[in-house]
C-alpha cells in the first residue's frame, strides 16, 4: 500500500487536474473571447475562501465516438456550496473549456444533486450557465438529464430562490431551466438565449439574423423581457447578483433579511411636495418618489429595460426588505398594457412566495386601448396582475400619488383586493375615468345642444374635477385609510410594515389556482 505521502501527492495531482478544466489552451481561448472560466466566476460570486466543491472527480460514462479516452474530472461543471455575505448558497458553474460545457448524464446528475441539497437545506441555488447544449454523443441520456433539471426547477419554485446567470450560449432545450428560475442575468456580447439558432431560423423562415439580434442580452432585456438584469461585464453581472441576494430570504419559511440602516425612520422628504406637476397631463418620474422614500435612495430595479410603464424592484424601509411595484407616468403615462401587466404579476407572485411585503405606488390612467392590445390578449394579461394581487397574502401597502382610474384602480392593490393599508396623497384622483372622457359621455347631448359647447364642456370638466379628482370620496367610504402629507410617506410606510409583521391571512385550501396564463 502506498504511504500517506504518496496518497496525498496523488490527491493533489488529481485536484489540480480537475481545477485546470479543459487545459491551458482552452482556458486561453475562453479568456480571448473576453469570458471568465467557471472557477473564476465562482471566485467573484462567493465570499473569499467559502467555496466547498462537490463531485470534483465525476467523469462521463460514454464510450462512443472516441469519448472513452477523454475523461476529464468534473465533466464540464463545477458544483458545490459557498457563502454570499455570510449566507449559504448552492452553485453550479458550467465549464465551457470541457466539451463546450455540454450537458451529459453525469453533468446533469451533479447539478441535480446541488439543487436537491439546496431545497433540503433551504438555501438559494445559483446557476452560472455557459454550455453548448446537450452532449450529442450521449443521445437521450443527455436529454433526460435536462428533464431531470427542469423537474427540480419546478418543484423548487417558490421554495428557494433560483437565479440564473447566462454567461455564454444557451440554446434549444437548455433555455427552459433558466426560464423556470426566478431571475435571469445576462451580459452584453457574451450571453445568448434562443430556442433555435440563426442557422435554423434562416433554413425555416429564410430570415437572416445575427446571434446578438436573435437572442442577445439587450434583446432579452428590452424586447422579450426574459432577462431581468443586463450587465456590461461578467464582474458587474456577478456583483449585481450578490446585491440581489441581499434582499431575498434564503427560502419560503425564513423572513426577508433585516439589514441595519442609519437612514432615520421618521425622515420627511421635502422634495415630494414638488413631484406632482400642476397639469394632470404632465409626466413625472416615479423613480424620484421611490428613491425619496426607501432607505438611502437604494432601489434595485428588475427588468428595467422592459415595459418601462411599470417599475418593479427591491428596496428597504427601516432596514426591511420590500418589493416595490409602481406605475411610471414618464412612460406611456403609466398605463397598464400586456407587457407591464405580465411583468408586474410575476414580480408580485415572487414576493408573495417568499414573504416579501409589497409596497405599491399608483398613478395609472387605465389600461392601454387599441386593436393590438385587445387582439394580443390584454384581458388575459391584465387579469394576471389582478390575480397576483388578489392571491398575495403578504403585507400590502398602497400609496396613490395621482391618477387611479377605472379597472386599473381595482387592480393596483386596492382595498377591495385585500390591500392592508391604502394611503393617498391630496393630489390623488380616484374615479371611473378622467374628467374629459367622463364629461363627454355623461353630458354628450347637453354639450351638443349648448350655445357654446366648448365653454359648457369646460364647466362640466371643472365640476367633475372638484367632485371626483380628489381622494376624499374614497376615504369617506373607507376605501382609502388616510390622506397624508406626501412628506410623511416614508415614516407612514415604515410604521405600517412594522404593524403588519404579524399579519395572518390565508387563501382557501386547494391544490393550486388557475391563473390566466
Amino acid at each position: 500500500m502506498p504511504n500517506p505521502r504518496q496518497l496525498l501527492d496523488d490527491l493533489h495531482r488529481r485536484q489540480a487536474q480537475a481545477e485546470q478544466g479543459g487545459g491551458p489552451a482552452r482556458v486561453a481561448q475562453q479568456h480571448k473571447k473576453g469570458k471568465l472560466t467557471a472557477r473564476e466566476r465562482l471566485d467573484l460570486l462567493l465570499d473569499e475562501g467559502s467555496f466547498v466543491e462537490l463531485d470534483r472527480f465525476v467523469t462521463h460514462r460514454t464510450t462512443d465516438f472516441g469519448l472513452a479516452d477523454q475523461l476529464v474530472p468534473g465533466d464540464g461543471v463545477v458544483t458545490g456550496h459557498g457563502r454570499v455575505d455570510g449566507r449559504l448558497v448552492y452553485v453550479f458553474s458550467q465549464d465551457f473549456t470541457v466539451f463546450g460545457g455540454s450537458l451529459s448524464e453525469a453533468h446533469a446528475e451533479k447539478i441535480c444533486k446541488v439543487m436537491d441539497l439546496a431545497v433540503r437545506n433551504g438555501a438559494p441555488v445559483i446557476g452560472l450557465n455557459d454550455s453548448g447544449g446537450a452532449r450529442i454523443q450521449e443521445g437521450v441520456a443527455s436529454l433526460g438529464g435536462y428533464a431531470d433539471i427542469f423537474l427540480r426547477n419546478t418543484l423548487a419554485s417558490g421554495v428557494i430562490p433560483q437565479i440564473s446567470a447566462i454567461l455564454g450560449p444557451c440554446a434549444g432545450g437548455a433555455v427552459y431551466s433558466p426560464a423556470i428560475t426566478d431571475f435571469i442575468f445576462m451580459v452584453r456580447g457574451v450571453s445568448y438565449m434562443f430556442v433555435t439558432g440563426p442557422n435554423v431560423v434562416k433554413t425555416v423562415t429564410h430570415e437572416e439574423v445575427s446571434f446578438e439580434d436573435l437572442g442577445g442580452a439587450d434583446v432579452h432585456g428590452e424586447t422579450s423581457g426574459i432577462a431581468h438584469r443586463v450587465a456590461s461585464s461578467e464582474p458587474e453581472c456577478l456583483a449585481s447578483l450578490r446585491e440581489l441576494l441581499g434582499y431575498l430570504p434564503s427560502n419560503n419559511v425564513d423572513p426577508p433579511p433585516l439589514g441595519p440602516t442609519d437612514d432615520p425612520e421618521d425622515r420627511r422628504d421635502e422634495s415630494l411636495l414638488g413631484v406632482i406637476p400642476e397639469s394632470p397631463a404632465s409626466p413625472y418620474d416615479m423613480h424620484e418618489v421611490i428613491r425619496a422614500v426607501v432607505d438611502h435612495g437604494a432601489f434595485f430595479e428588475i427588468a428595467e429595460g422592459f415595459a418601462g410603464n411599470i417599475l418593479v424592484g427591491f428596496g428597504r424601509l427601516g432596514g426591511r426588505s420590500v418589493g416595490i411595484v409602481a406605475n411610471q407616468p414618464a412612460v406611456l403615462a403609466g398605463v397598464l398594457d400586456i407587457a407591464s401587466s405580465s411583468k408586474a404579476a410575476r414580480f408580485v407572485r415572487f414576493c408573495d412566495a417568499f414573504n416579501i411585503p409589497l409596497v405599491t405606488f399608483v398613478d395609472v390612467p387605465g389600461f392601454l386601448p387599441g386593436v393590438a392590445q385587445e387582439h394580443g390578449g390584454i384581458i388575459r394579461h391584465g387579469a394576471k396582475l389582478l390575480y397576483a394581487y388578489c392571491e398575495a397574502t403578504v403585507p400590502k401597502v398602497t400609496v396613490i400619488t395621482r391618477k387611479a382610474y377605472g379597472g386599473a384602480y381595482d387592480v393596483m392593490s386596492s382595498k377591495h383586493i385585500r390591500g392592508d393599508l391604502n394611503l393617498a396623497w391630496p393630489s390623488a384622483e380616484i374615479a371611473v375615468m378622467g374628467p374629459k372622457g367622463a364629461v363627454e359621455i355623461l353630458f354628450k347631448d347637453e354639450i351638443a345642444n349648448a350655445p357654446d359647447p366648448a365653454a359648457t364642456t369646460q364647466a362640466k370638466i371643472d365640476d367633475y374635477t372638484r367632485t371626483f379628482a380628489n381622494p376624499y370620496r374614497a376615504a369617506a367610504r373607507g376605501f382609502i385609510d388616510d390622506v397624508i402629507d406626501p412628506r410623511d410617506t416614508r415614516p407612514r410606510l415604515i410604521d405600517a410594515l412594522r404593524v403588519l409583521e404579524t399579519k395572518r391571512d390565508r387563501n382557501p385550501p386547494k391544490k393550486h389556482g388557475n391563473i390566466p396564463l
